[in-house]
């Protein structure tokens, strides 16, 4: 599958990546609207992976702290990679602007996908919007 990444703030691509995140959080995992949408978006730097088409396929976001956050993928797109390449993107923007560790808080059914990229979990499990998580770090120096 042949898909492009490209990195964006919120108020250029804000409709694409608003209508991914709705779509995945909140309709297929049911996330409360209010804390999917909590204030953070403008602050970070988003990516934004785009089909053959460009059409909108998945997008993850970078904090300024370092967290790696909203990484989704649509249903039909998932198990082709488009994940990994956007966090390959967030990683390579978090060692650009000199950031010497990165971190995420993974649904525990991902984990596995995030211990394949280099991040290790830290503590134990706790529940976010009603979804089991944990803490995964990943040093960059």
């Amino acid at each position: 599958m042949a898909i492009s990444i490209i990195e964006t703030r919120w108020d250029e691509n804000d409709t694409a990546l608003r209508a991914l995140r709705q779509k995945v959080f909140i309709n297929e995992q049911h996330v409360p609207e209010e804390l999917e949408w909590d204030g953070e978006d403008d602050k970070a730097i988003h990516f934004l992976a785009l089909d053959r088409e460009q059409n909108p396929v998945g997008c993850i976001r970078l904090l300024p702290s370092g967290q790696i956050s909203r990484l989704c993928v649509l249903s039909e797109q998932r198990n082709n990679g488009v994940g990994s390449s956007l966090l390959v993107a967030a990683e390579e923007a978090a060692r650009a602007k000199g950031m010497e560790e990165i971190f995420l808080h993974a649904q525990t059914h991902a984990t596995s996908f995030y211990e394949a990229a280099g991040f290790a979990v830290s503590g134990g499990i706790f529940m976010d919007a009603n979804i089991p998580h944990r803490q995964m770090f990943k040093p960059l120096a």
